[in-house]
């Protein structure tokens, strides 16, 4: 494997920090006179998500690590495992529920999603930004109740629970944001 110095340690990029991978996410090069480079870096712990900010001397060197992204079809899950099926060989791949967490929420049977690997071991999962969804439950609005941002709850038909405006109703499919969790428009 090859090493990088800090001071590549640019956007995107992915490395080794105390025996784990992360990615690089925002990058900052300070320096003073004549002393060294300070690198300040915004990263995530491609395993446990966790964010972190990180400063390093522009001399430290770190071991530079390959990811792939594998688009993978999602088939079912346990409640332990997630079964994806690689739509080019139909290898089946079990995934720990741990690794995609939440996002499980906002897979459907059949959907394809990028799954990122390091040395044959899943680490995460790239859902679309936005994705489609049918509201299977929600109070009817009121008539006469249209505020511009008054929120009710409606439960998706994958489930999850989220606020929309007074207008939607049962059956209505809308966009929502898969990072926030959060109404975006009605679709069409």
């Amino acid at each position: 494997m090859s090493t990088i110095l800090a001071t590549n340690l640019k956007g995107g990029v992915t490395f080794l920090l105390d025996g784990k991978p992360c990615r690089v996410y925002k990058y900052a090069l300070s320096k003073m006179g004549r002393g060294g480079a300070n690198i300040h870096v915004t990263i995530r712990n491609l395993i446990t998500g966790n964010q972190e900010e990180k400063n390093f001397p522009g001399t430290a060197k770190f071991e530079s690590i390959t990811t792939i992204k594998r688009p993978l079809q999602y088939l079912y899950h346990d409640g332990a495992t997630i079964a994806f099926m690689d739509p080019d060989t139909f290898e089946q791949i079990e995934i720990p529920i741990e690794v995609i967490g939440d996002d499980i929420d906002f897979l459907k049977e059949g959907d394809t999603a990028d799954v990122l690997f390091w040395d044959e071991k899943p680490l995460s999962i790239d859902l679309p930004p936005k994705i489609t969804l049918e509201v299977a439950e929600t109070a009817p609005g009121v008539k006469g109740n249209s505020a511009s941002n008054m929120l009710k709850p409606a439960t998706m038909e994958n489930g999850v629970t989220i606020k929309v405006p007074l207008f939607i109703k049962k059956g209505d499919k809308i966009r929502v944001d898969t990072k926030n969790r959060e109404y975006v428009e009605r679709a069409n």
